[in-house]
Order: C-alpha cells, then sequence, then structure tokens
C-alpha cells in the first residue's frame, strides 16, 4: 500500500511582494499563448512561455471544480538550518497579497474547500467549488497573484510561529509519527528524507524573515509549477484565463540546481528506541527502496499491501491471528528520489515487543525461504488498481494524486504506474522483495560488525522524461452528465418506494464519470428494553459482520471488494447500524449481493472475534493518556443523562474495557438472530444503475428480511446540564485539548435553527470565523480551532460545542481568548457583513456537499429517517437565505449563554508549569 502523505498543514499564512513580472499585471490582457504537448486518457498537457505546466482534466459529471497548484519544493529541497521552511512558507502563503485579503478567510467566505499540504518533493495548495465562470476566474487569479505577490512579512511570521508549533506538538502525541521521524533519522545519512516535512523545532523559531523571502522567491516561480483543473470547466475558456493570470508572470532569471545528495548503500542493520510515556507499544522496520519513478517502486507498493494488508497480508495472518499484535500494516513511501517501505504491528500493553519483532522480521525478510504466490499478488494487484480507478472517477483526488505524480517526475507516471500494477509478476515482486528486505538495509536492529555482506542494489535515478516520451495511454474514462445539484432537481430525479416488509428506499439514477455509484443502508433496531445492557454487543456485532459469512472468509470478502472495485464500511452506533458502499454500475449487483450476504449471514468466526476484542482493547489503552480520546469522551460523560446499561449510556474508558472483555459469540450470534432485520431499514443509491433491476434486486435481497425484536425510536431530549469547567492531566503530551458544548432546547427547521445555523458560521463553522482569526490568525495558539452545531431531526435537543488544539502552557490564553470571544457573540451580535459572507459560504458548501455522491446518499437516507424529501433541505436554504441581521442576533441572545458551557481542558499542564518553572531568568542587558 502506498503511503498518502499528511496533510501537514490546514494552511494559513500572508506574504511578500516577489519576482519580476511582465509588463502586463496578471489579470491584463493576456500577450502569450499556451502550447499543447499531449494527451492522456482525456488530460491535456500545456506550456506557458514562462516554463509554467497546465494539465486540464475536464469532467461535465460533476457540478464541481478543483484548481490544483503543485510547486516542485518540499523538505527535500531545503538546506541546513532551514527544516521546516517548505512547510513554515506554505501556512505564510495563506496570509495575502497587497491585493488579497487573508487568503484563509477569502476561501472561507467562498464556501470553497480547500487545503495546502507539504511534502518531501512538493508542496500542494488545492480549492474545490461549485462549478462558475465566477468561482474560477477568481480561484485562479488569486493562485497567481499568491504566486509572487504573497506578502511574507515578520509581523505575520511571528503570529503563526506558534500555530506551526502548535501542529508539531499535535504530531509529538500520536506514538507512530514519532517513531517514524525517527526511523528515518536513524536511516538516513545525509538525504533530507531524513527529515520530517514539518522540521525541526528550533529552525522554525529561528528563521530569518529575509531567508524565508528568497526562499519564496526562489521556488514560488511559473517555471517550477504545475497547474491542475479538473472537474466542470470550459477547457478553451479555461485556457484562456489561464493564459490571462499565469502567462504574463515572467519567467525567473534563475537556474534551479537538481538535488544530487544520495545515500550509500548501507553497512549493516540499525536500530531506534523511542521511550514516551503512552499506553500502546509499537514495532516498526524499515527498508530503503528505489525512487517512485523506477519500476520496483510499483513492486515496493504490491509487497506492501501482500505483507501489510488486513486481513489478506502475511504480518496480519502471522502477528494479528496468532494474537501475537492488535494490529499491523504498511506504509510505502514513492518519492522523487530513493524512498523506503516501513512494517508496522501495534501491540497491546501485554504483548512482547519480543515476540513480534521476531515475527515482524521473519515474515518481511522470509520472502526468499517462503516465496510470494500468485494468488497474493493478484489480491494486491486488485486492491491497488481498485483504488486508482476510484481516483480517476474523483475530480479532486485525480487532482492530487496528479501532484504526488509531478513531484516524482512527470504527471503522467499515474497512468504508467498503473500499467507497471497491471503487468506485475511473480518473479518481479520476488525479486524486489529479495533485494530490498534484507537485514544489512533494516532500520530496526542495532549496528552489527560482521566479516562479509550483502548489500542492497540501488538502481540510478530514472530518466523521467525518457520514460514517459511518447506514452499514450488509454481511452478517456466515461464522462457522465451534467447534474444539476439543486434540492428540486435531485428530488425530482429520485424514485421512492418501500419493500414488502416496509424498508424504504430512495433511488437517484445519473450518469456518472466512469458509471460510479454509491450507497448506503441504515438498520435501526430495538427499543429500551431489548437493547438494555447490550452497549458493547451492538458495537462488536456491527464490526463482525464482514469479517466473514457462511460462504466467505475476512479474506475472501475484502478480496472480492477490490476484484468488484467496491468499497464497503460497516458500523455501528447504538440502535443503527450504517452500511456504506460504492462501486461501478456493472458490479453494482454482485456488490449489493455481497452486502446481503455479510449483512444476512455473517459466521461470526471466533479467531476473529479475539482479533477484534484485541484491537478494540488496545485502542482503548492508546488512548488513555491522549488528551483528545480523553476529552472527547469525558465531554459526552457530562452530557450523559442516562443510566448505566442503556444502549444511551456513555461508559467510562474502564466500563467499555470490561465490556469488550465479556462478550461472546453466543451473544453476538443471539443479537444478530433478534435484532437485525430490514423491515426498519432505509437505503439511498445515488449514480449510475438501473432503477428496475435495481428495485428487483433489493426485493430479493432485503424485502423478506424481518428483525424479531420490536423496533421503537429511542427519545434523546435536552440534557439538563450545569455549567462546568474540568481540566484533566495527559503526562508527557506536548499538544493539549480543548472541548465545550452548550445544550440547547431547539429544533432544526425552525426560523432560530437557521438563525444559530448562520451564528455559528462565524462563531466557529468556517475558516473565516471568529475563532479560527483570535486564535490562529491574531494570537498564533491552535493549528485548528472551530465550533460545531449539531440539532436532532425528532426532538428540541441541539448543541453548541467548540474546541481547539493548543500547547499546554498556553491554557489560560486558551481560555481567556474563548471567553471574550463568546462575550462579544452574545453582547455585540455579527454584523451585516458577517452574516451575508456566511449565507455565501453556506450556500457553496452545500452545493459542493449535494454535488458528492456518497454525501448525498447519506443525506438521503438521514432526511428518509425522518420522513423529510429534499425539500426539507429546499426549505432550510430558503430559510437561511431569508433571515435578517435581527433575527440572528435575537436569537444569539436567546440560546447562547455562555455561563451555561461544558468546557473540558486536556493536557499535559503539571509537566508544562514545571518546564516554566525550571526556565532559566536572563539578567536584564546592561546599558
Amino acid at each position: 500500500m502506498r503511503f498518502q502523505p499528511l496533510s501537514l498543514a490546514l494552511a494559513v499564512s500572508l506574504a511578500f511582494a516577489a519576482p519580476a513580472m511582465s509588463a502586463d499585471a496578471p489579470n491584463s490582457a493576456a500577450t502569450v499563448q499556451a502550447v499543447k504537448l499531449s494527451t492522456v486518457e482525456g488530460i491535456t498537457e500545456y506550456s506557458l512561455p514562462n516554463g509554467m505546466h497546465v494539465l486540464l482534466a475536464p469532467d461535465a459529471s460533476k457540478p464541481t471544480t478543483t484548481v490544483n497548484l503543485t510547486f516542485l519544493v518540499g523538505s527535500r529541497h531545503e538546506n541546513y538550518g532551514e527544516t521546516g521552511m517548505a512547510h513554515l512558507l506554505e501556512h505564510m502563503t495563506y496570509k495575502g497579497t497587497p491585493k488579497h485579503g487573508n487568503i484563509m478567510q477569502e476561501l472561507g467566505r467562498r464556501g470553497m474547500d480547500f487545503n495546502g499540504s507539504t511534502f518531501m518533493d512538493r508542496t500542494n495548495y488545492f480549492e474545490t467549488f461549485p462549478a462558475s465562470n465566477e468561482n474560477l476566474a477568481w480561484a485562479l487569479e488569486m493562485e497567481a497573484d499568491r504566486m509572487i505577490n504573497s506578502t511574507i512579512s515578520r509581523e505575520d511570521l511571528d503570529k503563526e510561529f506558534s500555530v506551526v508549533r502548535n501542529e508539531m506538538e499535535k504530531g509529538e502525541n500520536a506514538p507512530r509519527l514519532v517513531l517514524w521521524k525517527q526511523l528515518t533519522a536513524v536511516s538516513y545519512d545525509w538525504h533530507n528524507y531524513g527529515h520530517n516535512t514539518i522540521g525541526a523545532r528550533s529552525d522554525v523559531e529561528n528563521v530569518k524573515i529575509e531567508n524565508l523571502q528568497a526562499f519564496y522567491r526562489k521556488y514560488y516561480q511559473p517555471d517550477n509549477a504545475v497547474l491542475v483543473v479538473t472537474g466542470k470547466f470550459d477547457p478553451s475558456a479555461t485556457l484562456a484565463l489561464i493564459e490571462r493570470h499565469f502567462g504574463s508572470i515572467a519567467k525567473p532569471a534563475r537556474v534551479l540546481a537538481p538535488t544530487y545528495t544520495l545515500d550509500a548503500p548501507r553497512d549493516g542493520a540499525r536500530e531506534v528506541t523511542v521511550n514516551r510515556i503512552a499506553d500502546t507499544q509499537l514495532v516498526a522496520a524499515m527498508y530503503p527502496t528505489a525512487p517512485g519513478a523506477h519500476p520496483d517502486s510499483v513492486a515496493v507498493s504490491a509487497l506492501g499491501e501482500i505483507l501489510g494488508n488486513t486481513p489478506n497480508g502475511r504480518l496480519y495472518r502471522n502477528l494479528v491471528t496468532s494474537k501475537k499484535a492488535a494490529g499491523a500494516d504498511a506504509w510505502a513511501f514513492s518519492l522523487a528520489e530513493p524512498g523506503y517501505i516501513i512494517f508496522w504491528s501495534q501491540l497491546s500493553k501485554t504483548q512482547s515487543i519480543a515476540e513480534a519483532r521476531k515475527i515482524l522480521l521473519a515474515t518481511v525478510e522470509g520472502v526468499k525461504a517462503k516465496p510470494i504466490t500468485a494468488a497474493e499478488l493478484e489480491r494486491a494487484k486488485a486492491t491497488m488498481l481498485n483504488d486508482i480507478d476510484k481516483t480517476i472517477n474523483d475530480a479532486q483526488q485525480l487532482g492530487l494524486q496528479l501532484s504526488e505524480s509531478i513531484a516524482k517526475g512527470d504527471w503522467r507516471l499515474f497512468f504508467l504506474d498503473r500499467d507497471r500494477i497491471e503487468a506485475l509478476t511473480v518473479a518481479d515482486v520476488q525479486r524486489v522483495a529479495e533485494n530490498y528486505f534484507r537485514e544489512s538495509n533494516r532500520t530496526f536492529g542495532q549496528f552489527v560488525p560482521t566479516k562479509s555482506i550483502e548489500r542492497a542494489a540501488m538502481p540510478a535515478l530514472p530518466d523521467v522524461a525518457k520514460m514517459v516520451d511518447g506514452y499514450k495511454g488509454r481511452a478517456a474514462v466515461a464522462e457522465g452528465e451534467v447534474f444539476d445539484v439543486s434540492p428540486a432537481n435531485i428530488e425530482s430525479r429520485t424514485q421512492r418506494l418501500a419493500l414488502a416488509n416496509g424498508m424504504k428506499v430512495a433511488l437517484t439514477a445519473k450518469k456518472t464519470r466512469a458509471n460510479a455509484v454509491a450507497g448506503q443502508i441504515v438498520l435501526e433496531f430495538g427499543d429500551e428494553k431489548t437493547l438494555f445492557g447490550q452497549n458493547a454487543v451492538a458495537d462488536m456485532t456491527g464490526d463482525m459482520l464482514a469479517r466473514g459469512s457462511n460462504k466467505m472468509s475476512r479474506a475472501d470478502i475484502t478480496a472480492k471488494l477490490d476484484a468488484l472495485k467496491a468499497k464497503l464500511s460497516i458500523y455501528a452506533n447504538g440502535q443503527n447500524v450504517t452500511v456504506d458502499f460504492d462501486t461501478v454500475r456493472k458490479n453494482l449487483p454482485q456488490v449489493l449481493s455481497l452486502v446481503r450476504e455479510v449483512l444476512r449471514t455473517p459466521s461470526f468466526p471466533a479467531p476473529e472475534l479475539e482479533a477484534l476484542r484485541s484491537e478494540n482493547l488496545t485502542n482503548l489503552e492508546a488512548g488513555r493518556n491522549e488528551p483528545a480520546a480523553i476529552g472527547e469522551r469525558e465531554l459526552r460523560r457530562a452530557t450523559n443523562q442516562f443510566k448505566k446499561g442503556d444502549i444511551r449510556y456513555v461508559s467510562s474508558m474502564d466500563e467499555l474495557a470490561v465490556a469488550y472483555k465479556k462478550v461472546t459469540l453466543a451473544e453476538l450470534k443471539r443479537f444478530h438472530a433478534d435484532m437485525y432485520g430490514a423491515n426498519h431499514g432505509h437505503l439511498a443509491l445515488v449514480g449510475d444503475f438501473d432503477p428496475k433491476e435495481v428495485q428487483a434486486q433489493l426485493a430479493s435481497a432485503f424485502g423478506d428480511w424481518n428483525s424479531r425484536a420490536k423496533f421503537t425510536r429511542l427519545a434523546n431530549p435536552l440534557p439538563q446540564v450545569v455549567g462546568a469547567q474540568r481540566q484533566i492531566e495527559t503526562a508527557d503530551k506536548a499538544n493539549a485539548v480543548y472541548l465545550s458544548v452548550l445544550p440547547m432546547a431547539l429544533a432544526d427547521g425552525t426560523p432560530d435553527a437557521a438563525a444559530l445555523v448562520m451564528a455559528n458560521e462565524v462563531l466557529g463553522g468556517g475558516t473565516e470565523s471568529r475563532l479560527m482569526t483570535r486564535l490562529r490568525q491574531k494570537d498564533g495558539l491552535s493549528y485548528g480551532a472551530g465550533s460545531a452545531l449539531r440539532m436532532s431531526n425528532f426532538e428540541a435537543n441541539a448543541s453548541l460545542g467548540m474546541e481547539a488544539i493548543y500547547a499546554p502552557q498556553n491554557l489560560d490564553k486558551i481560555k481567556q481568548d474563548v471567553r471574550e470571544e463568546l462575550e462579544r457573540l452574545v453582547k455585540d451580535g455579527i454584523t451585516e457583513k458577517e452574516l451575508a459572507d456566511a449565507k455565501a459560504s453556506l450556500m457553496q458548501q452545500r452545493q459542493t456537499t449535494r454535488a458528492q455522491d456518497a454525501a448525498l446518499a447519506a443525506g438521503m437516507v438521514g432526511l428518509q429517517k425522518a420522513g423529510r424529501t429534499m425539500q426539507f433541505s429546499a426549505d432550510s436554504d430558503a430559510r437561511i437565505l431569508a433571515l435578517t441581521l435581527e433575527q440572528v442576533n435575537a436569537a444569539i441572545k436567546k440560546y447562547i449563554d455562555p455561563s451555561k458551557f461544558v468546557h473540558i481542558y486536556a493536557g499535559d499542564f503539571a509537566g508544562a508549569a514545571k518546564a516554566a518553572a525550571a526556565k532559566p531568568v536572563l539578567a536584564p542587558a546592561a546599558k
């Protein structure tokens, strides 16, 4: 499996005037013309005279457009003392230009889905928005402007330091990320892949503004950038806009020198140990491998699947099934220069590291003695090709994945890798495993002198330009129809029916890109009496469904899903079990048959129950000293109003651990036999399918399946909560968490509800919100902060919650900032401009959500459960748009009482106080 790069920054920054431009400003009349270079599978590449490359991938079936800009600069390009500079610069470019204000806020005001991320070989920015000429023109003009005119200022840098430090601290809370950082540091002698992308804290804190500005001017140039536009747009008009905005930027005079540092072949095994306070154990082995453009790279990724897949991988079978570990997986890094793969195993506190280490190394390095089989390779290829197909079908994800291929050398590597995966043979993966997965190439053990050694052969860097020259690819995937995502049109295209047993079905058929289809099923069951004391049983029953049926093992089910280009997830919560799935039109009948089988005839294998029990207990252990996990559970318990045993009761970690340990196979089987059935079920299907065929299959699959137990929806009345604060100590955690909640007697679908939706959007619901502006932009306390409004579809029970992450030493400042923003909201209300911006942003967000088929299917089920149609969404939109400032501010005063919030603070506050007390006090400088 290939590692998906962390989004190392949500993106936030300003910047500074930079390089030379032509006489024409970016939005003046264009005098340049793009040159068409190649077309592969519906994607056309152009170049501008200034060296910038452009990829256009139109897909009219999605009513959204994604603009994706990749700069070929990452942590690999940083010099001594500059670690973290590429990532810090990514933050800073959101701060604005002389023409554009704070870009994060501008994006939020427009309701655009956006992010920025930095990794080893590239920095990437994207924004997805409802397709319109206005949105596209603004996004292209903005990206061209901040490419060269960001105002990278000392003032903004001073504010952003603590935000980036908070992001560092967030990573320091995660045992796996901490170990990953140490593994790479020990593995590389000289190459920058040995440095974590977020950088050294000392480098980030001491960076000189002029160095950051110089780094920006050097790398943020058109000849070092690739622009990708995907989704719904007019190619000719879009190209003209690109020529106008980007073409007028002058080609820089400087020449970028290629990086050339490479590490020598290894002389023996290496080892690192990390000691931290935590409740989980990890074992990992890392092996340097080939560059991402080299043919060996896809073989390494396939080996990641063969060895690290759950449940089909060898590590899972050898470690988890044997109860020597709670989980096992692999990260394969496909990079511009020689990358690596890491094999992981997570252990409970009682499992032996020594035993797990022995099994992990024997499994990975024992491939020569136990060769890869054809069946293993075919399963791995099916999984990888399924992921690629789904990426091609998703305009936003396609743009992001093309960025990764661009970073490796050329966007066409995305398709070339697919071809290489299909062509992989057992001999290929066996050769690659034997070359790289050897003791002398391993980071895990310690240095051991030896008389002779077999070194892994490292291939030379491929000539990517030569490799992709003339590559044509295949026929472009089928495009879908242009689909209006207004509630009225969706409702007009939706067929609603009930099966013989009462199961409610909503079918929204439309032509989609690559014939994709998404669906959701929710089964409701039980009542207060029959579900009493069944919390853990209900939870684990849902988790066990896809772990084996009467006809198929868990491995068979996983392999079948890959072969059908399908995804399936099942999870239980209270009275519901939810099934999400997606596939393509031709495979939908088989996927529905598979869903029927896992739902109706689960086999509940005993080994899988023990594996699940171990996973659950290990995850609980891992959360015992984790601020986010503890804080979230304590906040839920603070509003708990039900007695122990009630399915709605919020258990403590100790109670949940005891319950998980007690669950038996007999209980799971009995619960499934009594509770499960489709007579109180809901199903929604959105995408490319034949409604008549689907109706017939659904009737056969679910129309005769009834629950033995009576179903009565359990009420969730408004909890009676007294305002309070609770501070929880979590030792040795660099990042702290703030969470809060205010219950409110409010029903959805009312004018007051719409007013509070707007109030929440202004307070913390969007990136332009007051909490983000205060905690991140102004005071630099938090990498992420916001608020959320939750409302019941059934009762007058709503809640307003807030959250933020921060350094423990900033606890008092967090309290002050949140208190002041709440008080200001209640005292002064919001402004006319804030209301207008919030309305525009939220309408765009709603359009974008309705354009995602999986999200639309889930939304249809939610409406159906409440006895509603898309008319409710249309009415909600209308209520929001009709709101006046007076209505919003009156609702704020009516419902939001700062004194009634429950506040939870979790972090290492004692450690922060101790560190502060130990910090030396410097004497004043002599005059």
